[in-house]
Parts: structure tokens; C-alpha cells; sequence
């Protein structure tokens, strides 16, 4: 994989690379172009220079372009998604299913680009005009993480370029397949030459002097709360804005009168998706202690049907974690967690010898004391408490400083109504699972971040408003 900047496939400046391993096998399946400070500054003074002629292209040509690029990323899905298995090592069929949200948000925010209203307002003098109008913000520094690695690139990409920004994005160096891909699809569809700038690097370096360099207006992150504060920080020092999607630690509140078979089956797809690595994953089940244990049987023997292997296998329902790292932080935070007397119902193993494999894993009886309670996971990790009245479960949904997302089951519309009100979350679902779609906010309260990565919300974060205040005569 190599370097896009200003319109050229590039190695980086001192040509070094780095490879990229398979998950399912820790073997190299290709090499990642190595960049540079200096390919940083030459991305982002030709996202600058692209800016000047980008923002002034019509929505509608804007739009057209989009929609060519979700049509081209369609009709390579196939070969896409191998691609992302064999870097990140979801399951195939997962792979695909991103390939074709990927696409519809392309497609949403094209014709949500269209429609950048602003207002008119009543003057108080008459022969004068007051108008509001939206103008894209800028160059924008888009950095995205290796779980979601096309969706999450695709949806803030997608939201600038339609805005009238340009971008030079910072995807993971451990899945970067699939986001050149992406690029690519994009020059197919006919983005000009500077509009979209990609780079890979050491993290830190390249998203350091991204947000530094006067060029870029505005910066997009989605990662863990710890780097997005230190970004965040860095923003603020460079008075760029930002919009931070951060982790979280999704709280599933189960009720008596829930439909305990349906929830289970819900939270365990939910939960051991691409590995429980996302995110929203649900991951501390706070069940009312009269269903404490029917709903945690049918919650294990969810589990229990996962078979784990290469994603690349159409039989695997649940691939391998990322990386060594997240292997080693599974196997450190289950020890942690039975050392403290939680049970463990499923799972809580490595599995095999090769790739970094690990068991989904259900753990009962967990102290409010592990460390699994209060960091988040980020793993196929099921923590289960249970509560005795509505207050004590609310407690604890609030306890973490984490507010993404949180997940409820009940047929009260009372109980419903006083989640919605004293949830601290930026996303409540109610018996159901699906949050990300292209037409609803994402995003998080508290340490969880701040702006929104869907709907008509993720529009707003690349575009300034303007007053342009015009009158007949010049009034003092």
C-alpha cells in the first residue's frame, strides 16, 4: 500500500515501509508505505490548494461524484472485503455487509450535500437582507481505527467531501487494503487531484503534525478516549475544531418483563461481532435478579454457537482479535476479574496456537472492582451483574465516565420513558441492536467523546456559519 498525495500513488519520502500482518495467522500479507513529515505537509498544502476550486464545485456536481464512487465501491465489494479479512480478520460475510454500509453512507451524505440550507432573517430596517449560509470549514485531518476500518474512513470522508472540504485521511496501518481501495474508487469516480490525500505512518508523528499544520481547519478522530484527549488537547491548542468519537462501555439493562430469549440472541450477535471489538458492544449486563439466571443461560448457550476461525472460512461466525495486544489485554483482564470471584460461564481462553484467536467469554458475578468493569474491553468479554429496582440499574449505567451507548429491555413503556430521561448516553436502543445507520446521530457524552458521525448532525461539524448582512444605503 502506498501513499496518495495530490492526485499520485507515491512512496513515502525515504521509501521505508512496514508489513501488514493477517490475524488469523500473524504471517505478512503485504507492505505499508512509511510516511513522513514531509508527506505530511505535502498532503496538507494540496488539500489547501485543492480547497480553493472543491468548495466552489455545485452540491449537485459534488453529489454526482459520490454516488459514482458508492457505485464503484459496490462492484468491487467482493475483492474488498477479502482484502479487509485477511488484514483485520472479521468473518467474510461481516467484511461484506461493511462494504455495503460503507456504500449507502457514501450515497446518503451525496444527497444529504444537497440540501445545506440557511435562512433568512428579518431585518430591522427596511432595504436590508440578513442571510445565514453554511460554508465548508476547510481541509479536513480525518483519523480513523482498524475495527471498522472502511465504515469509519467511508462515513467522515463522505460527510466532508459532500460538504466542500477536502481531506487528507490517516487511516490504521494495520488494515489499510480497504481505505486505498477506497481512495481509489473515489479518483475512479472522478475526485480531482488533491481533494483527497491518504497517508499511513507511526500514529502519533502523522496525526501530531496533521493537526499542527496550518492548513487543516478542522480534525475528525475515532479511537480511545485517552489518544482523543490528548488530540482534543492539541485541537484546541491550534483552535481547530474537532468532533471526537471516543470508547465506551455499553451498559444492557435486561428487565422482568423483557423477552428474554430475543434479547440474548440481540446482545450475543451484538456483542461478538467482529470479536467485540466496537465501540458501542455491549458489555456490562446489568439483568434484574428475578431473570439474573434464565437470561444468562440463554445468553451462554448464544455463545456457545460461535465457531472461531480464519474469517476467510464461510463457516466461522467469529474471527480472530487484531492484534497480539488485544490478546494479551483479554487474557490480563478475565485473570483479573476471577481473581476477584467473577465466574466464568464460557469461554476465557486462548484459542489455538496460531493468529490471536481468544473464546467468546461470559463472565458471572462480576465485582464492580475489575478491572474488565471500569476499562473498556474491546473484546468478545461479557461482564453479568444483576440489580434488584430500576434506580440501582440507571446507577449503574451512569457509573463509568463513558456515555456512547447503552441498550435496554423491557416491555414498560414507564421504564422506557425514565431511561430515556436519566441515561447519560449519547445513543439509547431499546429493544433492538442496530445504531450506526447513515441517517441517525453517532456519537457520545461525558468521556466518550463529542459530535455526531450520522445523520443531518454529521454535516454540521464541516460547515461554518456566515452572516452575510446586506442593506440599500450605508447605515451608521
Amino acid at each position: 500500500m502506498r501513499l496518495y498525495i495530490d492526485g499520485a500513488w507515491v512512496e513515502s519520502a525515504d521509501g521505508s515501509t512496514r508489513p501488514v500482518l493477517n490475524p488469523a495467522t500473524g504471517d505478512a500479507v503485504g507492505t505499508v508505505a512509511w510516511g513522513t513529515p514531509a508527506d505530511v505537509a505535502r498532503a496538507a498544502v494540496a488539500a489547501r490548494e485543492a480547497f480553493g476550486r472543491w468548495r466552489d464545485v455545485s452540491p449537485y456536481e459534488r453529489s454526482k461524484i459520490l454516488r459514482a464512487a458508492a457505485s464503484l465501491l459496490r462492484a468491487g465489494g467482493a475483492e474488498i472485503a477479502r482484502r479487509m479479512t485477511l488484514e483485520q480478520g472479521k468473518p467474510l460475510g461481516e467484511a461484506k455487509a461493511e462494504v455495503g454500509v460503507a456504500a449507502d453512507t457514501i450515497d446518503w451524505f451525496a444527497e444529504e450535500g444537497r440540501r445545506t440550507y440557511g435562512r433568512i432573517i428579518p431585518a430591522r430596517e427596511p432595504g436590508t437582507q440578513q442571510m445565514v449560509v453554511k460554508v465548508p470549514v476547510g481541509p479536513v485531518a480525518v483519523l480513523t481505527p482498524w475495527n471498522f476500518p472502511l465504515n469509519q474512513a467511508a462515513r467522515k470522508i463522505a460527510a466532508a467531501l459532500a460538504a466542500g472540504c477536502t481531506v487528507v485521511a490517516k487511516p490504521s496501518e494495520e488494515a489499510p487494503g480497504c481505505v486505498a481501495e477506497l481512495v481509489r474508487v473515489f479518483v475512479e469516480a472522478g475526485l480531482p487531484a488533491g481533494v483527497l490525500n491518504l497517508l499511513f505512518g507511526d500514529p502519533a508523528a502523522i496525526s501530531g503534525a496533521l493537526i499542527a499544520h496550518p492548513a487543516i481547519r478542522k480534525v475528525s478522530f475515532t479511537g480511545s478516549t485517552a489518544v482523543g484527549k490528548s488530540l482534543a488537547a492539541l485541537a484546541g491548542q491550534h483552535m481547530k475544531r474537532a468532533t471526537m468519537e471516543l470508547g465506551g462501555h455499553a451498559p444492557v439493562l435486561v428487565f422482568a418483563d423483557a423477552d428474554l430469549d430475543a434479547a440474548a440472541k440481540a446482545m450475543a450477535v451484538a456483542k461478538f461481532r467482529n470479536a467485540g471489538q466496537i465501540c458501542i458492544a455491549p458489555t456490562r449486563f446489568v439483568v434484574e435478579q428475578s431473570v439474573y439466571t434464565p437470561f444468562m443461560d440463554r445468553f451462554v448457550a448464544e455463545a456457545s454457537t460461535l465457531r472461531l476461525g480464519n474469517g476467510l472460512d464461510p463457516a466461522t461466525t467469529m474471527g480472530p482479535l487484531a492484534n497480539a495486544r488485544r490478546l494479551q489485554a483479554m487474557e490480563a483482564m478475565v485473570a483479573d476479574a476471577v481473581d476477584q470471584g467473577a465466574s466464568v460461564r464460557t469461554g476465557g481462553r486462548r484459542h489455538g496456537n496460531a493468529g490471536y484467536f481468544f473464546e467468546p467469554t461470559v463472565l458471572g458475578e462480576v465485582p464492580l472492582t475489575a478491572r474488565a468493569m471500569n476499562e473498556e474491553p474491546f473484546g468478545p468479554l461479557a461482564l453479568m451483574r444483576s440489580f434488584e429496582n430500576l434506580d440501582e440499574a440507571i446507577g449503574e449505567a451512569n457509573r463509568l465516565p463513558y456515555g456512547l451507548a447503552a441498550f435496554a429491555f423491557t416491555r414498560s413503556s414507564d421504564t422506557i420513558a425514565r431511561l430515556g430521561a436519566r441515561v447519560e448516553a449519547g445513543m439509547l436502543s431499546v429493544n433492538a441492536n442496530l445504531l450506526a445507520l447513515p441517517e441517525v446521530p453517532f456519537g457520545g457524552v461525558k468521556d466518550s467523546g463529542y459530535g455526531s458521525e450520522g445523520g443531518s448532525e454529521a454535516m454540521e461539524a464541516y460547515m461554518a456559519t456566515k452572516l452575510i448582512k446586506v442593506s440599500e444605503t450605508v447605515t451608521p
